[in-house]
């Protein structure tokens, strides 16, 4: 059975330290744009591409504050997710979707009682989320969650979907990309940040495309939540094929320009490009046409060594799963020629340093990536 991979989330939270100086002061925002390629030969076989604005600030991606501290004090509450992607889970037919993940209860035995625990959570919060996003989401069902194929395949947390969780649906009529997209940004997002243009231009051009689908979602934690607000595009049966990589054909773009919002001072880690490659057999990098970033081991994850150079970082650059990350370093904008390179060929060499703190600038103590990424299985039955 074929299992279509719808994936809706994204990519990091970063933290950095700073225990050297640059020519200019290295800052970290807590409003980030990430764009993201995932080519899937593992499973789906499609490409999906996206474009994400993220913030753990509700001045930057505004929901009412009383309602973030409500649903993220109720630590049952794992994440809760607007969207209007089809079949948003099995059953649901052409209609948009509010989901309200939830912890299982160990204590409810039996299925009626785990859907009817699931929804008496549920229903203290779809008023006031109707409330803040103008919606009128109804009542549909609630979903027990049975499979981890995918969360074992791209290392994933499962605060979307997965074992341990049930969903309760709330379902409204259909609403095109565009116009979805377009209201809920108006919503959520300040004039600022919308006039800063960067991602967000290539993410409003996107939402005309052939198969794109918006997604809003809230992931609590202990004292803030991950705000997240993606458009999403799927090519469907691509991946198979692809041997050469450009990401910006996927964004329909030639050039890619950080937003606005970060021109006040260097930023280096609130704009990033990340490719994944799910590949069955190994793989690897090559024939890159853009700059690689010397790297050093810290922990076990590839840290730059100069984050005012632009260039990308692959790790692992070969196996059956690749990672790439962009930054631009210095630079607001990438042309589509800079980012291409190649699967197969010539292994990638690597310009790897040993450890010595005198030339650590920055050290990115966590660029989380696919292993924290968050996401949604559509289409699964149990």
């Amino acid at each position: 059975m074929q299992k279509k991979i719808f994936f809706l989330a994204l990519i990091v939270l970063i933290g950095i330290s700073t225990n050297y100086v640059y020519s200019q002061e290295v800052k970290n925002a807590t409003f980030q744009e990430i764009a993201q390629i995932i080519i899937d030969k593992s499973i789906s076989q499609n490409v999906i591409a996206s474009i994400t604005l993220q913030s753990t600030s509700i001045q930057e991606i505004q929901i009412p504050a009383e309602l973030e501290q409500k649903i993220r004090e109720d630590k049952r509450v794992k994440s809760i997710m607007l969207t209007n992607q089809d079949e948003c889970i099995l059953g649901v037919i052409d209609q948009s979707c509010i989901i309200i993940n939830v912890e299982r209860n160990p204590e409810d035995k039996g299925i009626i009682a785990i859907q009817d625990g699931t929804k008496e959570i549920a229903e203290l919060y779809i008023g006031e989320i109707n409330q803040a996003f103008d919606t009128d989401a109804k009542f549909h069902s609630v979903y027990v969650h049975t499979n981890d194929e995918s969360n074992v395949a791209l290392e994933t947390s499962g605060v979307i979907s997965g074992r341990g969780l049930v969903s309760a649906v709330y379902t409204m009529p259909m609403e095109d990309t565009n116009s979805m997209y377009e209201k809920i940004s108006a919503i959520l997002l300040p004039k600022i940040i919308r006039d800063a243009r960067g991602f967000y231009d290539v993410a409003k051009d996107l939402s005309h495309a052939e198969n794109s689908k918006m997604t809003f979602s809230l992931i609590p934690s202990d004292s803030k939540s991950l705000l997240q607000l993606k458009l999403s595009v799927d090519y469907p049966n691509k991946a198979p094929s692809i041997t050469e990589i450009s990401p910006l054909e996927f964004l329909k773009v030639e050039n890619l320009k950080r937003s606005d919002y970060f021109s006040a001072a260097f930023y280096p880690l609130n704009s990033i490009i990340q490719v994944v490659i799910l590949s069955p057999e190994n793989t690897n990098v090559s024939n890159i046409k853009g700059n690689i970033i010397p790297t050093q081991i810290i922990d076990d994850e590839k840290i730059p060594t100069d984050i005012t150079k632009e260039g990308w970082i692959f790790d692992p650059e070969e196996g059956q799963r690749i990672q790439g990350k962009y930054i631009f370093g210095e630079k607001t904008t990438v042309n589509k020629e800079e980012l291409e390179f190649s699967l197969g060929g010539t292994q990638l060499q690597v310009e790897k340093v040993e450890f010595d703190e005198s030339i650590v600038v920055v050290i990115i103590i966590t660029i989380v990536s696919i292993a924290a990424a968050l996401f949604y299985l559509k289409g699964y039955k149990k």
